[in-house]
């Protein structure tokens, strides 16, 4: 206890008046500090070799609040400036890069839609507002078209669809795929922006025929569906910046592992507390 005291305020004072004060030796204060830097070091080096283990199975992908939620969720306890440091000394950090946005096309003429949402991103429960919209993909061989579905209430994709065309057809498969894995019961709501494809025959009949109500932001306008333009930026800067798919079949497979895989069950979320939405889905009142 009393070397304790020396290491922690000793610097302000001379270690040997202390030492005097309190009674003890100075070569045995020595001794119990390098003692407890080399096991501080030996703790650091395990730390270390958990936050490698942790950060290669998250694809290199997490920075250091996930890694520290994960680390806690193993019993661990460390504090987040720990380990942000011992990343920073083994070079470990996020491997991201900055994606860029997109939106859908637009027509006149089509269904229209009150904003049921009003940038309000949240839910209480599983299907009760879900939210959809379309983005693009290189590959060397041409460009795709990705539409999503994402449930509000734990940020999972519940739906999605891959095509070379960016119309109805694409959104409605999504749509119809959530459907289909995740039937709602209620007063459902489907948010989207005020692109063409979403505003078309093929869709209302779909939505009517489910008893899901349609909600449409505003065309071009990202606050308006931001949970959406949230998960695409996400999507591209821990996916598509950081490969280069050569066909479309190899664009369907790695889309399928990061979406089916890794983001609904093994990526953390800080919107969910740093859990999966797996795991949140199942702490939430289910519909």
């Amino acid at each position: 206890m009393k070397y304790r005291f020396i290491a922690r305020y000793g610097s302000g004072f001379e270690v040997k008046k202390m030492s005097e004060v309190l009674g003890v030796n100075r070569s045995g204060y020595y001794a119990y500090r390098e003692r407890g830097r080399s096991e501080r070091a030996t703790e650091n080096e395990r730390l270390g070799d958990l936050i490698r283990r942790i950060w290669d199975k998250s694809r290199k992908l997490y920075g250091s609040p996930r890694i520290t939620a994960e680390l806690r969720s193993q019993g661990l306890r460390c504090g987040k400036n720990r380990v942000a440091r011992l990343m920073r000394e083994a070079g470990i950090r996020s491997q991201t890069k900055k994606a860029f946005k997109v939106t859908t096309k637009s027509s006149g003429g089509l269904t229209e839609a009150e904003d049921l949402v009003q940038r309000c991103f949240c839910a209480d429960r599983p299907g009760q507002i879900w939210v959809s919209d379309i983005t693009y993909i290189r590959t060397k061989e041409r460009w795709l078209y990705l539409a999503a579905v994402l449930d509000l209430a734990n940020r999972a994709i519940v739906g999605w669809a891959l095509g070379r065309r960016a119309g109805q057809e694409l959104v409605v498969s999504a749509l119809n795929q959530a459907l289909l894995r995740y039937p709602p019961e209620t007063n459902l709501v489907f948010h989207a922006d005020r692109g063409g494809q979403y505003r078309g025959q093929q869709m209302r009949r779909l939505l009517a025929s489910r008893g899901v109500q349609l909600s449409l932001g505003s065309r071009g306008d990202c606050y308006d569906n931001a949970a959406m333009e949230s998960f695409f930026s996400t999507l591209k800067s821990e996916l598509v910046h950081r490969e280069k798919f050569g066909t479309e079949e190899e664009a369907y497979r790695r889309i399928f592992d990061y979406i089916e895989i890794y983001y609904n069950r093994q990526r953390r979320h800080s919107t969910l507390n740093y859990h999966t939405p797996v795991e949140y889905a199942c702490a939430m009142p289910q519909p």
